[in-house]
């Protein structure tokens, strides 16, 4: 979903030079896709052409090097016979959110089923496969047009994640963390208490973290509640995404089922 590559794109520029505040730039020069937005299209064009989850992935992968793999994750892009390694990484919970755009008008139990489709090729940990469901049952709930409170008690009584947390509780102690069990929870936290979506991504950067994953994760979340505006849409194909036409067409095409 635009909501994940957009965040991914803005949180790019915060990685690594991480701030505790909502009061930054949103697009910047150093911003730029990353392994975030790869893996969103590839889960997209997986879905969309029910194509072979692990060979797409890697082929996706190969296709846009160096934007920022994780270790392991990078083994696996270059391996003939891939088999899942175990990860409860937060990459599965980043790269799911099409699962559940695709699905949005559709029973739960189907989101749920496309999210452990592309998520047990790599991250078949129970808290690998557990970080990409809540984001999806997430996701799918707030396009239902639930309410905030609603969505909150599902992720909970569900998953049992603490989502009790504020943000101003969370923030101040919060640390570089590229596991599910640290990241999930924040960032569905940041979409819930959100005024719009760039609410929702300031939210998430400010947090100080994996900001180039945690905004991905928050960001459809707050999508599918608030919508986005076209303009960082546009900023975001004419910018950051002209070396990767291929992610651009398949959000195209995704997107295009509502027309």
């Amino acid at each position: 979903m635009w909501g994940a590559i957009i965040g991914d794109v803005v949180g790019s520029m915060y990685e690594w030079d991480r701030i505790k505040t909502k009061d930054f730039a949103f697009f910047g020069e150093s911003c730029h896709y990353t392994d975030d937005s790869v893996c969103t299209a590839a889960v997209a064009d997986i879905l969309l052409g029910e194509l072979p989850p692990a060979k797409t992935l890697q082929q996706w992968c190969r296709r846009h090097p160096g934007r920022g793999y994780g270790g392991k994750f990078a083994v696996w892009i270059g391996q003939a016979d891939p088999q899942p390694y175990g990860s409860f990484g937060n990459g599965s919970a980043m790269r799911v959110s099409p699962a559940a755009y695709l699905n949005r008008h559709r029973p739960l139990q189907d989101a749920l089923a496309a999210a452990d489709a592309v998520t047990e090729i790599t991250h078949n940990h129970p808290e690998g496969m557990k970080g990409a469901r809540a984001t999806t049952t997430a996701i799918w709930l707030a396009f239902q047009g639930e309410s905030t409170g609603a969505i909150h008690r599902a992720i909970e009584e569900q998953y049992g994640y603490d989502l009790s947390r504020g943000l101003d509780d969370i923030r101040p102690d919060y640390y570089f963390s590229e596991t599910c069990q640290k990241t999930v929870s924040e960032a569905i936290i940041c979409a819930l208490d959100s005024e719009s979506y760039e609410d929702a991504i300031r939210n998430a950067i400010s947090l100080g973290g994996d900001s180039d994953t945690l905004a991905p994760i928050a960001g459809p979340i707050a999508e599918a509640r608030h919508g986005i505006p076209q303009d960082f849409i546009t900023t975001t194909r004419t910018r950051y995404l002209t070396e990767a036409p291929d992610i651009t067409k398949i959000m195209d095409r995704m997107y295009a089922l509502d027309k």
